[in-house]
């Protein structure tokens, strides 16, 4: 029985084959991509449960796809690097990689990485009630369907990926308007306000969002 689908986006012959080898012998299903043009296209077609992603990709760098890539889905990303210098940039909100893992090392850390963030992803829709389907993009919060807009969707998104994690009000916006337009902190209280209310249609008096007076927002468990 498969533990879960990845895609594997390394450019590297030898190394992708032994990243794959070793994951399919952990009982993952691996795909392989090495043009980084290809990389979002092929996400938005099949659904995985998580994406290793080189930073340095011919056609389109590990950067871009991943900034692309959190506008339309939360899907977990540990990214491959051998720019230690990035590492603050590729874990932080406007990327949201969730680990990253240092050129070169052993295919065996990998697999532990991997599962590692996928326990932790498992861990976090259990103990906020947050659920976020990456293959629909849909959210569900105590097993109930949320109507959500794409803003509403993202905002969660980013703070569920965190839970206990304080964000504020400027990481947000930066998170949710992926054109940097020039918003207001009303506006995140407006989107916030607005996704309480829906989540609290869902499950009355469960409300998972903390407001830090003077700072912003963080989500946390029930």
């Amino acid at each position: 029985m498969s533990q879960g689908s990845i895609l594997v986006a390394e450019d590297e012959p030898k190394l992708a084959a032994l990243i794959v080898d070793y994951l399919h012998a952990a009982d993952f299903t691996v795909e392989h991509i090495a043009d980084g043009l290809a990389v979002i296209p092929h996400l938005r077609q099949k659904k995985f449960d998580l994406l290793i992603l080189d930073l340095m990709l011919p056609g389109r760098g590990g950067l871009d796809i991943c900034r692309e890539l959190r506008g339309f889905s939360r899907m977990p990303v540990i990214m491959v690097t051998a720019l230690v210098d990035e590492i603050d940039r590729l874990l932080g909100l406007e990327l949201g990689a969730d680990d990253y893992i240092c050129k070169p090392f052993s295919p065996r850390e990998m697999v532990a990485r991997v599962k590692a963030v996928l326990r932790r992803v498992g861990a976090t829709s259990q103990s906020t009630g947050v659920e976020i389907d990456v293959g629909t993009h849909q959210a569900r919060f105590n097993g109930v369907p949320l109507d959500l807009t794409p803003v509403e969707s993202r905002l969660l998104g980013a703070l569920s990926a965190r839970p206990g994690q304080i964000f504020s009000r400027d990481q947000l916006m930066n998170y949710i308007y992926e054109d940097h337009r020039i918003v207001t902190d009303r506006t995140v209280d407006s989107h916030i306000k607005n996704l309480r209310r829906k989540l609290d249609l869902a499950a009355p008096g469960k409300d998972p969002i903390r407001s830090i007076y003077g700072i912003g927002y963080c989500l946390e468990g029930h």
